[in-house]
């Protein structure tokens, strides 16, 4: 990875220079699984979720800037912090886990891509399931020239999925007071707004993004001096806030659009139908009825544009964690085929076999194996960003430490319970006979027991210290200290450049 340096002076310069990796994180809330989340939302209960967008993405940020301090701090990103800290049967199994939640994460975004150039050029499914991966690969040639023509390319992407929404959203004529009323004024009427609710949040922090955050922010040079580390942060934090106030706006129009649309008095019994059931591909068909084909064509260019740029970021996720977890050295363009190649590989399988309707319901398994998979970034997660053996001075603060582990076990309850009714809501619709549901809690409760215990593992075991590598040679004037067992011998290195080997 090619580093941006950051330059104290003009002020402006200095700004610009840490702006990016936010940007490539904010993707993920933007993905086509949280747009058809999105679309849902709004048709069954209007507005009256916003609140729950707003909450979850504040919660987002907070989460997203310790990943993006962890990297800072340390050097090292939460892929290499795992394969350092937990022994081999544990670092094996987290990568595997990791790599599920790649998969998983980009299914819907190459579905989108896929229905995205069914409504625009009319191909099959599975032509353009291909032409998604094709299209992805061309635009990560763009790390040929930089990392920030790559996060360019992004932002302009993210811009696009914004203004195609905000377009259909304005000739919508969504109500304004409705809408400040929902995102600022708590409430869920029904059973049913609290079950989408609780899929909404589960729908919106994506285990492989805090892989990646953590490891996009070292592409940035700056001196390893604890102020300068502070400031890194605060202007990560500053960028992180500004990209996912974006992205909650794109969330709000999109829930918009359908909230209104589908509220309407005078809407007809097809429109209505899609209103009850609304996938990716069904989405085009209600604009086009209700508001006219340009705005199905407008869709269709935000969804092409979110697909891309989500699959682009999933796949530079799946380059981070390979790397991190088994340390491979491996040419970057073969690197970027092979884990193309095994996250479109089960779309590619659904798409020839069970067409538009299959693809959408990969989607629903999709998000069910992102809930069961959260856990496995988010508690590592807080655990080293809480922990002064790897952070140092710039661990998480008492206070902040309460409030991360109360919100961690929060989402994680949340989406174990939003996996928990989905499987149950399964096996109860497609009523299973009595030996075969019986069979199925019987899997069902040693893969618990195997969970939870892994779960205690990870937050219980003891950090190893942080030994970054690229700080082999360290910034001017700066020491690093560290104490060894007895808590006497101190060691003192001085730090020139930072260098960073080519990821």
């Amino acid at each position: 990875m090619t580093l941006v340096q950051i330059q104290d002076t003009p002020q402006w310069k200095k700004t610009l220079g840490f702006i990016g990796p936010g940007f490539l994180v904010s993707v993920a809330y933007l993905d086509p699984g949280n747009l058809e989340t999105d679309l849902q939302a709004g048709a069954d209960h209007k507005y009256e979720l916003l609140w729950i967008v707003f909450a979850g993405l504040s919660f987002a940020l907070i989460i997203q800037s310790r990943s993006a301090k962890l990297g800072v701090a340390t050097g090292k990103h939460l892929a290499e912090h795992c394969k350092t800290d937990y022994p081999n049967p544990i670092k094996y199994c987290l990568w595997i886990l990791a790599e599920i939640a790649v998969i998983a994460a980009d299914i819907p975004q190459v579905i989108g891509t896929a229905f995205a150039f069914n409504i625009l050029l009319g191909v099959p499914i599975w032509s353009g399931i291909l032409l998604a991966g094709l299209n992805t690969l061309l635009l990560l040639g763009l790390q040929r020239y930089g990392i920030r023509k790559l996060e360019i390319t992004i932002g302009i992407l993210v811009l696009v999925v914004g203004g195609c929404f905000c377009s259909v959203m304005a000739y919508a004529k969504p109500n304004p007071k409705e809408i400040m009323k929902g995102m600022f004024i708590p409430e869920l009427r029904t059973s049913s707004a609290t079950r989408d609710a609780i899929a909404l949040l589960g729908a919106l922090i994506m285990p492989h993004n805090l892989f990646l955050h953590s490891a996009l922010v070292i592409s940035r040079k700056i001196s390893r001096t604890s102020d300068s580390i502070r400031s890194a942060s605060k202007y990560f934090l500053l960028e992180s806030g500004l990209a996912l106030f974006i992205a909650f706006l794109i969330n709000v129009a999109v829930i918009s659009v359908t909230g209104s649309v589908c509220s309407n008095p005078n809407i007809t019994l097809e429109n209505k139908n899609h209103c009850n059931n609304i996938t990716l591909d069904s989405a085009s068909f209600l604009l086009k009825n209700a508001l006219g084909k340009w705005s199905s064509k407008l869709y269709a260019v935000s969804l092409l544009a979110s697909g891309q740029s989500s699959t682009v970021t999933g796949t530079y996720a799946g380059q981070y964690i390979m790397q991190g977890f088994l340390d491979l050295k491996m040419e970057l363009w073969l690197r970027n085929l092979v884990t193309r190649c095994i996250v479109i590989l089960p779309s590619l399988m659904v798409g020839i076999i069970g067409g538009a309707s299959g693809a959408a319901r990969l989607i629903i398994i999709a998000s069910m194996i992102l809930s069961f998979e959260l856990p496995f970034a988010l508690v590592p997660l807080l655990k080293f960003t809480s922990s002064a053996a790897k952070m140092g001075e710039h661990k998480n603060s008492i206070m902040v430490n309460i409030v991360l582990w109360l919100l961690g076990f929060c989402s994680i309850a949340i989406n174990m319970y939003f996996l928990g009714s989905t499987v149950i809501g399964w096996i109860t619709s497609h009523q299973m006979p009595k030996a075969a549901a019986v069979g199925a809690g019987m899997l069902i409760i040693p893969v618990a027991i195997l969970y939870i215990a892994l779960l205690v593992y990870l937050t219980l075991k003891k950090e190893i210290p942080n030994i970054n590598p690229r700080d082999s040679i360290l910034s001017p004037g700066v020491s690093s200290e560290r104490e060894s067992n007895n808590g006497n011998q101190r060691i003192s290195t001085e730090i020139t450049e930072v260098q960073m080997e080519e990821i």
